[in-house]
């Protein structure tokens, strides 16, 4: 796109709006990929979780196949698959199946959490631990997907020899030393972990030690995003992830609500605190104030790519958000 000056790219939880169901969310995804593709965004992730009324994209790698089908350009990833919760030959040939398929476009983003509650963690992972043999099973996947050698016993078909890139993911500082110390690209969490932010970074710029495929670092900062043509309006967007957030610290996870002009009436000064807090790491406003904010953002994480989770209830709003943040971006 003409003028920009860094990728800008998008994650999608995909969303269950209440009232809708799971196959108004996937739909919502294919569309707002062609729309994010058409508007010059260079990435869309789709994230695992499970066991979750208000997100539709448990089973990722289905999903991404979905996108990947209805899109020209636009890479598909993960952001991220919770490695853990697989076996690393079923994800070598899931995702070798996704570039045979869609050469060139596929993006692989690693986490180590499990992606949801203890009691489902444990029905994924079958009494495995909980993530300490995440760089084992890391190292076990990116030897499935070298070049297959002759008498090799254990090969993913697809997948062996593809040139898939592998990203790790994290909000706080174990993934990101990780990624340094293997070369690996490093996407942080801000839009949920704002607290590690600076320290994260950091460490992945201190231990990244050059590999074939990065001679230098390369940090993709996740961020969330509600952009309108007025302050006001942005707010009021924003307002349906603070409630779905504020549901969650209850212990009542569901689906996105419908925005509200009064979240005052609905939170506990306590509770707003940990919402705001955790949710600090959001660009907020009309396209001149978003831009101001996403200048600042960068001038201070040194950030090479921003990806953009921005769930808001009304899809039409949502896209106009995304069409607006390309503009202001456009405008640093």
């Amino acid at each position: 796109m003409p003028g920009l000056t860094f990728p800008l790219s998008v994650l999608d939880l995909c969303s269950i709006s209440e009232g809708a169901t799971a196959t108004d969310a996937l739909h919502n995804a294919q569309a707002m990929a062609r729309h994010c593709e058409a508007l010059g965004y260079q990435r869309y992730w789709v994230a695992e979780h499970h066991n979750m009324t208000g997100i539709a994209s448990a089973a990722t790698s289905v999903v991404m196949g979905y996108l990947a089908s209805s899109t020209q350009r636009i890479r598909i990833g993960s952001g991220g698959i919770m490695l853990p919760n697989h076996a690393p030959l079923q994800i070598a040939e899931q995702f070798g199946t996704l570039e045979s398929l869609y050469p060139g476009r596929i993006d692989l983003g690693l986490g180590r959490a499990p992606g949801t509650d203890p009691a489902t963690a444990n029905a994924l992972r079958r009494g495995r631990t909980d993530g300490e043999d995440f760089p084992q099973m890391l190292d076990e996947l990116r030897q499935l997907f070298a070049p297959i050698e002759p008498g090799q016993r254990l090969r993913a078909v697809p997948g062996g020899g593809l040139n898939i890139p592998i990203w790790l993911l994290g909000s706080s500082t174990f993934s990101a030393q990780l990624a340094g110390r293997l070369g690996l690209p490093f996407a942080f969490a801000g839009q949920f972990s704002p607290d590690y932010l600076f320290s994260a970074l950091r460490l992945y710029r201190e231990s990244f030690r050059p590999s074939d495929e990065y001679s230098e670092p390369y940090a993709m900062l996740g961020i969330n995003a509600y952009v309108a043509d007025d302050r006001e309006q942005a707010h009021y967007l924003a307002s349906s992830h603070q409630q779905a957030f504020l549901n969650l610290i209850r212990g009542t996870p569901g689906q996105l609500p419908p925005p509200t002009h009064d979240m005052e009436s609905l939170w506990q000064p306590h509770e707003r605190h940990q919402v705001m807090s955790t949710l600090a790491g959001s660009l907020i406003g009309d396209p001149a104030s978003v831009s101001t904010q996403m200048a600042e953002l960068l001038e201070r994480t040194g950030a090479n790519e921003l990806i953009v989770n921005s769930p808001i209830f009304d899809q039409s709003a949502r896209q106009h958000s995304y069409g607006l943040l390309m503009q202001a971006t456009q405008q640093l």
